[in-house]
């Protein structure tokens, strides 16, 4: 598994978006029992959380130390650091396992033996994240710009997978039917450049060439943007769950 985010964890916290109620709705619809649940790749643990007020325990794991120590402590959820491929649980303890925007990280073969060892009989596996944001025609016009034009050459191979919304991941599984969910938020023009300089494309081509390419698009962004002090970001959730 790649770690491109443990030197920005405290910008991952910050500015990285939550994920749609309803999403979890729909996933503790499909859990018959919720003693245990893991998840996987947790990051600073936003996913794990929403999972700590609905299951007795929450085991969250990251190869990234910095990010995890960016997670609210809570006394339900126990975090570590392990790989998503090797972990020490035991096996068939979880009632559901979930990773969130990470699984394209995974090698995916050995990542799969895991889940099938750790997870009860006829538990769920869920793999969510998010697409491409959309706030206006105007700003998505110079998001875009930044997205394929400026930093597209520095986005790992990895990152098609989002582009095609995780319908081409590997995935040796029935996938149940999933409904479409979408996240918003209203941020500030700020919020939306620091979220911007999460994106590991952005920290590869600050590496290579000492520049910030968010800048580089800063007036064109503000002039997109408006007189408005926030406007209402989308994210497009993509999910892939299946009953294992």
């Amino acid at each position: 598994m790649k770690d491109n985010f443990s030197v920005h964890a405290g910008k991952y916290a910050k500015f990285r978006p939550q994920y749609p109620e309803a999403l979890f709705d729909y996933l503790l619809d499909l859990v018959p029992e919720r003693n245990a649940a893991w998840d996987c790749g947790t990051g600073n643990g936003q996913v794990a959380s929403r999972l700590a007020q609905h299951f007795n325990k929450v085991y969250a794991t990251d190869i990234s130390r910095q990010q995890i120590e960016q997670a609210k402590p809570n006394p339900k959820i126990e975090y570590s650091v392990q790989p998503a491929e090797e972990t020490n649980f035991p096996d068939r303890s979880f009632d559901i396992v979930t990773v969130a925007q990470a699984i394209h990280w995974f090698d995916f073969d050995a990542f799969y033996r895991e889940v099938n060892r750790t997870l009860k009989k006829g538990g769920i596996l869920a793999v969510t994240g998010y697409g491409l944001l959309h706030v206006t025609p105007a700003v998505d016009t110079v998001i875009r710009r930044l997205y394929v034009q400026i930093v597209g050459q520095y986005w790992d191979r990895e990152r098609k997978y989002i582009d095609e919304n995780y319908m081409t991941i590997p995935f040796p599984y029935t996938a149940l039917p999933s409904p479409y969910f979408e996240h918003t938020e209203e941020w500030s023009l700020e919020h939306l450049k620091g979220y911007l300089s999460t994106w590991s494309a952005v920290d590869h081509y600050m590496q290579d060439r000492r520049t910030d390419p968010v800048e580089l698009i800063s007036d064109d962004l503000k002039a997109a943007w408006g007189k408005e002090s926030l406007l209402t970001v989308r994210f497009p959730i993509l999910l892939r769950t299946a009953r294992v």
